[in-house]
């Protein structure tokens, strides 16, 4: 409204109204779009909370809404997307799949110990041979690994 001119006042009064009504219902919105961006997307509590302060959302309506996702359903979120994404990069070398999906989960806000823990997990799963499974030379863009 302010950009297209609307005095603050004006605004504000419309604002209210709508919220008295229940037409704005920042909570709401906010548990929506952390059920709806975590199941569709696999987003983790840090992305999604960034995401909601981004919206304008506030920081105890974010708590609130993403302390609904437990511990346990966030890990399960990112062991599916490792398997998915190891799963598409069979048969490349294994610090090329491990950099994918190291990455994939990072761009989705997972932290590197939980992403390389399960990375190890489910290529071992796989019987892929690790013999020394150091996440941080993978992370080192000067290590010489490529994702090619």
């Amino acid at each position: 409204m302010h950009r297209g001119g609307v005095p603050d006042e004006a605004a504000e009064a419309v604002l209210n109204r709508f919220t008295d009504a229940g037409l704005i219902d920042d909570a709401a919105f906010a548990r929506a779009w952390v059920e709806s961006r975590h199941h569709s997307r696999g987003l983790s509590k840090r992305s999604l909370s960034a995401e909601l302060r981004r919206h304008g959302v506030d920081n105890d309506e974010i708590r609130e809404a993403i302390d609904v996702l437990d511990p346990e359903q966030e890990v399960a979120t990112a062991r599916r997307l490792v398997e998915r994404k190891l799963a598409s990069s069979r048969g490349r070398p294994p610090e090329a799949r491990t950099r994918q999906a190291a990455g994939m989960l990072a761009r989705k806000g997972y932290p590197p110990g939980l992403a390389f823990r399960l990375i190890r997990e489910v290529m071992q799963e796989e019987g892929a041979e690790l013999d020394e499974f150091d996440a941080d030379a993978y992370l080192d863009p000067d290590a010489g690994f490529s994702d090619t």
